[in-house]
């Protein structure tokens, strides 16, 4: 890989021009046939998207929100191997995590992931002892080949020097490890240029209110854009339900009678303004399985994740005031209380974790996908995580090969040959993107702010320099969204036009980092939603 890929030329959509307006897609999508139509814009219906597309198979995507709204940007935002997984004696599960995680960090998405080092802090009485956690985070750097050093035990003081909100009250000792973290939003939205970049058509905002079927079979589905109320149908030989938390309530719409098949497990997480900077982040051990996070990212602080079981609606899901008051005093272990102020919180969020069906605690639930085939022909995926986004595409691919009556196999390459490690688009080394930015302006322009070269080159890769080109040519799009955050006004325009944002919360919540920043002001949702109306451009 060069240090620097060219990017396509400012104007260009990933499949060759413009993107096609609502319109267009509506009725390009209700006039073609396709080997699969995908129900559901998180991972894992656009990872399938993707490698259905690229296997050569004519793919549509839909989701009935926007891509990544819901589970998959309500992550704890890291690409990991499952440190809590050797517990249970899940050596296998780590492993291949690993090769999935380094494969990602290394060769697919190095513009969009980054290395993280882990504390786990070892307080005088907590669930596990000093020794335990050093062979065990030896023996996680020894499942990922030492490709992130060797895991290992080191003194307070050092970990205080690299956290210094670290709390140091009866702490004996701190073990070392490493793993990848990202920002979900914008991987998902990679993946989903990559998926139309191989031959995809891809909608947000576009609810199924219904399944069209043939003899029995579903093949198809019937829709309602969201943003005019338009409706429309699309027809396909084949209908991959990919919904998540809802994939339940589209197995009924082919079956009535569909038992339950999964269960709910809801995380909450905070964001907040950091107090200093960290050079690590903490996982600290709530009990024997349970591990809480203290995680610098976007150049705040993440904390998190809660695990209960959900019973309620999936669109209602939310942080109470139990969560937070949770998240808080299971930070406040390992993490000084300075630090967890409630002044200092500037976002929240929720999400649901999708899980087998079954008894037992969801904590200790393996985090497996699971494919089934309802009595319609429905294909319907449900769990997984983002660390296996590539892997699970893979899988559902395997099991739309093998499937009896439906000769997909007969329109596609096989699965074993695609290209294992196909990068997404933008792929770049990020420090060598944000110092031509810093230097130049990309060769387009005047240099460019630290802050802001950083965050657009690990946002975009190189096609941050398309976006520099947007701002060079319209001097006002240069201009900071926020005084205090890094983005640029190009970036909601390039949202508009090449990123399928349609909404305020589209551009602000996940194309860009305003709204976790607590920085989604009046005038700024105002000015956003003046630009989401103007005609994009060619």
């Amino acid at each position: 890989m060069s240090i620097l890929q060219s990017a396509p030329a400012l104007g260009t959509h990933p499949a060759g021009g413009s993107l096609p307006s609502r319109a267009e897609t509506r009725d390009q999508m209700s006039r073609a046939t396709y080997d699969l139509l995908v129900i559901g814009g998180g991972i894992l219906g656009i990872s399938t998207a993707w490698h259905a597309s690229q296997s050569g198979l004519r793919v549509a995507l839909v989701d009935g929100g926007d891509f990544a709204g819901a589970t998959s940007s309500a992550s704890s935002k890291l690409l990991h191997g499952g440190l809590r997984y050797l517990q249970t004696g899940a050596v296998k599960l780590v492993a291949e995590n690993h090769f999935e995680r380094r494969a990602v960090s290394r060769q697919v998405a190095p513009h969009l992931a980054n290395p993280l080092t882990f504390y786990l802090p070892v307080y005088k009485g907590g669930p596990h002892g000093a020794a335990k956690l050093g062979a065990g985070v030896f023996a996680y750097s020894a499942l990922s080949a030492f490709g992130d050093g060797v895991g290992h035990v080191i003194s307070p003081a050092k970990a205080r020097r690299a956290v210094p909100e670290l709390r140091t009250d009866n702490l004996k000792a701190v073990a070392v490890y490493g793993d990848d973290q990202m920002n979900d939003a914008r991987m998902a939205l990679m993946t989903v240029r990559a998926a139309v970049e191989s031959g995809a058509t891809v909608l947000n905002h576009a609810s199924v209110t219904g399944l069209r079927f043939t003899q029995g079979r579903v093949t198809g589905a019937e829709l309602r854009d969201n943003m005019d109320g338009s409706e429309f149908g699309v027809d396909a030989r084949l209908v991959l339900n990919a919904t998540g938390p809802w994939v339940d309530h589209l197995r009924k719409m082919e079956d009535p009678g569909a038992d339950p098949s999964i269960r709910l497990s809801k995380g909450a997480h905070l964001v907040l303004k950091r107090s200093a900077p960290w050079q690590a982040a903490l996982a600290t051990p709530i009990d024997k399985y349970r591990i809480t996070f203290a995680l610098p990212w976007e150049d705040m602080l993440l904390l998190g994740t809660t695990d209960e079981s959900y019973e309620g609606e999936p669109a209602d899901v939310s942080v109470t005031e139990k969560d937070i008051h949770q998240i808080l005093d299971e930070a406040s272990l390992s993490v000084r209380d300075q630090q967890l102020s409630r002044d200092l919180i500037t976002y929240s969020f929720a999400g649901l974790r999708v899980l087998p069906g079954g008894p037992g605690d969801t904590s200790t639930a393996k985090r497996e996908t699971v494919v089934t085939e309802g009595r319609g022909g429905m294909l319907s995926v449900a769990g997984g995580k983002w660390t296996t986004f590539r892997h699970i595409g893979r899988t559902v691919m395997n099991k739309l090969a093998d499937l009896p009556g439906h000769p997909l196999s007969d329109h596609m390459e096989p699965i074993a040959d695609l290209p294992k490690k196909l990068p997404l688009p933008g792929i770049s080394n990020p420090k060598a993107v944000a110092h031509r930015l810093m230097i130049d302006g990309g060769g387009a322009g005047p240099s460019m702010a630290e802050d802001t070269a950083h965050h657009l080159a690990t946002h975009y890769g190189s096609l941050a320099f398309d976006i520099v080109r947007l701002a060079n040519e319209h001097p006002e799009l240069g201009e900071r969204m926020h005084p205090q955050a890094p983005e640029i006004w190009a970036q909601a325009v390039y949202a508009r036009d090449h990123e399928w944002a349609e909404t305020v919360d589209d551009v602000l919540r996940r194309r860009t980092t305003l709204t976790i920043r607590g920085l989604d002001t009046d005038a700024v949702r105002a000015r956003v939603e003046e630009l989401l109306a103007q005609p994009r451009r060619s």
